[in-house]
């Protein structure tokens, strides 16, 4: 696990120098899977039907109930390498 937390933190460090805008679609899945490995299944009442944005965040976290920490960490990796590649 301690190799994947420190490609996790790595990732998490090199998304933001993405040179190019990954698109809404994998920025809901990079929160969804980021989310999910630091802070576990997703809590709270869902954000109202005109929240828009808080929504979609709410639902794509949702989206990833039960999966563990690891497997999201190794999932945002690999989504960044997505985004980072040229």
């Amino acid at each position: 696990m301690a190799d994947v937390k420190k490609q996790f933190e790595a990732a998490a460090a090199a998304v933001l120098k993405a040179k190019k805008d990954p698109g809404s679609d994998l920025k809901l899945k990079l929160y969804a899977h980021y989310k999910q490995a630091t802070e576990g299944d997703v809590a709270g009442e869902k954000p109202g039907f005109t929240d828009f944005v808080n929504r979609a965040k709410y639902e794509a976290w949702a989206k990833l109930k039960g999966m563990g920490a690891e497997d999201a960490m190794k999932a945002y990796v690999k989504l960044v390498d997505r985004v980072t590649r040229e």
